[in-house]
């Protein structure tokens, strides 16, 4: 896993994961890292201190870096507002659509196909069948965890 400090062209910066930089190349091209509090699709990589011991002191103990300021002032208020989003996102579907559980690749078809009466859904679906969904042009979204506040 690799971490990146990302920032996009409104200026707002934040960090994100990815299996490799490969994988954040490739999420990059497609559109998919875009910025979590704008919602723009034009995010860089910005610069990031690597952590590196000093070699050059010896035995002599290294003093400790000086503390940075916290980021989470700076952040506490778009991350609460984007865990009210996603829960009242999740609270909507769930309050608005039929749970399907495992059958949710198997009832868009059916909905998409015609073959019983639209209606909103959720459920639970592989990647892979996500995939084919999406492949047959049947509409699907990922619904994210509703974040814990103690993270």
């Amino acid at each position: 896993m690799i971490r990146y400090a990302l920032v996009c062209e409104a200026g707002h910066g934040f960090e994100s994961w990815f299996p490799s930089s490969d994988a954040y190349d490739e999420q990059a091209a497609r559109g998919l890292v875009t910025c979590p509090f704008c919602d723009s699709p034009k995010v860089s990589k910005s610069l990031m201190s690597p952590g590196i011991a000093r070699t050059d002191r010896g035995s002599v103990p290294a003093e400790p870096a000086p503390a940075s300021p916290d980021p989470r002032p700076m952040t506490a208020e778009p991350e609460r507002r984007m865990r009210e989003i996603l829960r009242a996102m999740r609270q909507h579907v769930v309050e608005t659509a039929e749970h399907v559980g495992p059958r949710f690749p198997e009832e868009a078809r059916k909905i998409h196909y015609g073959e019983v009466d639209s209606r909103p859904i959720y459920g639970q679906a592989s990647v892979e069948e996500a995939r084919a969904l999406i492949d047959e042009g049947i509409e699907v979204a990922s619904l994210p965890p509703v974040p814990d506040e103690r993270n």
